[in-house]
């Protein structure tokens, strides 16, 4: 029998909780549809790949079978033993993402397995909280400058990570210093990029609009708070269109650039190129033919 002893000065160091499998959990449950013996067969799999010594548990002498216990795993966990149990064996039970987390962090899955694991138990994704500090993997630098159009890349934070020749030509990146090479930063202090943009009364709220949204995936970042909160001090027109609150779709579609005096259509879309990073690969074409709304 597992030594209840040992287990609970553990659940006190790693301040563990303890949920509520009820009916009127105040947090949402899902049922378990489908993939129920694949869920089954992975929780084994990880939890057998484990010893005792991993998660701070003595090995409490010889074991029949390798890997953890199921009573210490459900312990670590937070939940009763009967309930990881049917979970294991492949029950029809539900489960919160607020224990499929404490459930990740206990068998020591990577960002890949925990978001395996959701798949299986929620049938999708977790909700990953947004990055803004990252590194340009040398593939997508390279992909962006075989690229024979304008391309750049931001981060959540619109910070311009990369750029090739022809972008550099039409938005001028390089005559920043790499701490200010920020999209939004430069659409309202940069002169030269403001009369770039075609009725940039116009285009500067839709694009300040598009980028609440990835504001919101990484809300919890200081930098990009402190990003907004010096537009602010800088700039009256980001302070009252901020203050609006808007948000707008993607930024892709049709957007009209001065060039050589005259405004010219250039088509211009954003690939995710990294979700782990969240990082977007922004492409801007001229436009052959055909219409869009300008955005």
């Amino acid at each position: 029998m597992f030594d209840a002893l040992i287990l609970k000065p553990l659940l006190n160091h790693y301040n563990l909780t303890n949920y509520a499998i009820t009916k009127t959990n105040a947090i949402t449950m899902r049922s378990l549809k489908r993939t129920r013996h694949d869920l089954s067969a992975f929780l084994r799999a990880h939890r057998e790949r484990l010893s005792p010594a991993d998660v701070g548990l003595p090995s409490g002498g010889r074991r029949r079978t390798p890997g953890l216990r199921r009573e210490e795993v459900a312990a670590l966990s937070g939940v009763g033993l009967t309930w990881y149990t049917w979970l294991e064996q492949g029950r029809d039970i539900g489960v919160s993402a607020a224990f499929l987390d404490s459930l990740a962090r206990v068998l020591k899955l990577d960002a890949a397995e925990r978001r395996h694991l959701f798949l299986l138990a929620h049938e999708r994704p977790p909700a990953e909280p947004g990055k803004t500090w990252c590194v340009l993997p040398p593939l997508v630098r390279r992909l962006m400058h075989d690229l024979p159009h304008p391309a750049f890349v931001l981060n959540l934070r619109w910070d311009v990570l990369g750029f090739n020749a022809p972008a550099d030509q039409l938005f001028g990146f390089d005559a920043h210093l790499p701490e200010r090479r920020n999209l939004l930063w430069l659409l309202f202090t940069d002169p030269a990029l403001r009369e770039r943009l075609d009725s940039w009364e116009e285009q500067a709220p839709l694009m300040l609009s598009s980028f609440r949204r990835d504001f919101a995936r990484a809300t919890h970042e200081a930098d990009i708070h402190e990003l907004v909160d010096e537009l602010e001090r800088v700039s009256p027109e980001f302070k009252a269109w901020w203050r609006k609150h808007d948000v707008h779709a993607p930024c892709n579609g049709v957007r009209k650039l001065i060039l050589n005096g005259k405004a010219e259509p250039f088509e211009h879309t954003s690939l995710t190129v990294d979700e782990d990073r969240h990082l977007r690969l922004v492409v801007y074409a001229r436009q052959q033919d055909g219409t869009a709304s300008d955005r």
